[in-house]
């Protein structure tokens, strides 16, 4: 089976993007992930598991995870593992996901006020 045909212009696309996140909790101890509120992934289409990109604007760290649901409505962002040592309760952050696409599709983008949810972008 072919996935790419000859022709096809292959890209790597931001497909989601969650802005201003407030950092909740860090945890060393876990073996890693960001806790995210399930509703905030629902609304960016982040699947569980799913590689995150992440982008701590308090400090200039950026690091990779995966997605983890959180409790719906809670706006809890809680770094686990060795993330925990790029940032601390308060930090703001941007999470982002890329996905290899032909498709020219707008993100799904949103903008959070004190960890909920304010407006798409």
């Amino acid at each position: 089976m072919e996935y790419i045909k000859k022709g096809d212009k292959m890209r790597i696309m931001l497909k989601s993007k969650i802005h201003h996140a407030k950092i909740t909790e860090t945890n060393l101890g876990y073996i890693g992930s960001l806790f995210i509120d399930e509703d905030l992934l629902e609304k960016t289409d982040i699947k569980k598991y799913e590689k995150i990109e992440v982008f701590n604007l308090s400090n200039g760290k950026n690091w990779s995870t995966y997605a983890m649901p959180a409790a719906r409505g809670s706006g809890i962002f809680s770094v686990r593992g060795s993330a925990s040592h790029h940032c601390k309760v308060g930090d703001m952050i941007n999470i982002l996901v890329y996905a290899i696409t032909d498709e020219d599709k707008h993100p799904k983008m949103i903008l959070l006020e004190n960890n909920k949810f304010k407006e798409y972008l």
